[in-house]
């Protein structure tokens, strides 16, 4: 077994390896579970078909009325991620392996925040991507039944050409996306002397590997938008959440609790639903004229701003 100069085994260092990779793990900063429910995988996919019942209560007259579960197929097949990095064995038995603890640090760090980077890239592409029912998660034509039985054409989404921004409704235990886990991430090593690049290159190799993916969830839950985001984009985005219906025609009740931006809108955000006021233009157009009121969605939503959209 390698001892370094100071006596320190191999065992000491992927222990304090390890350490640092924890380390690193529990002090990331996550927002996931904001806009993606945490579903446990027991096998190398998962099919979602109740994502069509959005569960709702009935009063009892007669029979039951059993919901058909089946009714719509959305799979979520799992991936393998890994992370590695080599260290010299020269380094390790000359006390350096100390420069290699930041590393171990990010690595952690990288391995909590993956699952973040995966969903805020999902809804970002959320446009041109099918969920459920068949259409783009962010569609203008999602199908829903109205209280006739006659199918109506439900739009989630504005159109425009500038960065996307999202509204979601988080206080319900279904969220819009799902993180689908089948194993957490681990700390592994290839350090004992019999290993490969123990044995024949003097390399030391650690790593982290998990499997898991994200998929869609409800698109009821989530708006996207394209257009600037103003006031009275805002308003029409809440809007447009809190007019929809299940099959039936029944309201869902859907509000909004978070407006998620990517970090080049978080000033237009701030403007939205932080500032105590906005400015308005009255008068003519040959006059206008610029004036400060009292702005009526200020904490209307928490915002989350995301550096991975």
């Amino acid at each position: 077994m390698l001892v370094s100069r100071s006596g320190a085994s191999l065992d000491h260092i992927f222990t304090g390896f390890k350490t640092n990779f924890n380390k690193g793990f529990e002090g990331a900063k996550s927002t996931i579970s904001t806009i993606a429910m945490e579903v446990p995988s027991t096998a190398s996919e998962e099919n979602y078909a109740w994502l069509g019942n959005f569960p709702m209560i009935r009063e009892w007259v007669g029979d039951r009325i059993i919901q058909n579960l089946s009714a719509w197929m959305y799979t979520i097949k799992n991936k393998n991620f890994e992370m590695t990095v080599k260290v010299s064995g020269n380094q390790m038995e000359d006390d350096q392996y100390g420069l290699f603890s930041p590393l171990m640090l990010e690595m952690g760090r990288e391995a909590a925040i993956h699952p973040d980077r995966m969903a805020y890239a999902l809804l970002k592409d959320g446009f041109a991507n099918l969920c459920y029912d068949g259409q783009n998660f962010f569609d203008t034509d999602h199908p829903v039944e109205g209280e006739d039985g006659a199918v109506l054409t439900i739009s989630n989404m504005q159109a425009g050409a500038g960065p996307a921004w999202f509204l979601i409704d988080a206080s319900r235990q279904i969220r819009p996306l799902v993180y689908q886990k089948r194993r957490p991430y681990r700390f592994v090593s290839l350090d004992k002397p019999n290993d490969e690049g123990v044995f024949w290159r003097n390399e030391y190799v650690y790593g982290c590997d998990g499997r898991s993916n994200v998929g869609f969830g409800l698109w009821q839950l989530a708006f996207g938008s394209k257009a600037e985001l103003t006031h009275e984009n805002y308003e029409a985005a809440r809007t447009a959440m809190a007019s929809l219906t299940k099959d039936g025609g029944a309201k869902l009740g859907i509000t909004p609790t978070h407006l998620v931006v990517p970090q080049e809108l978080e000033g237009a955000a701030r403007r939205v639903v932080k500032n105590g006021t906005r400015v308005i233009t009255v008068g003519t157009e040959a006059a206008p004229q610029d004036v400060v009121i009292s702005n009526e969605w200020q904490d209307t939503a928490d915002l989350l701003v995301s550096a991975y959209l």
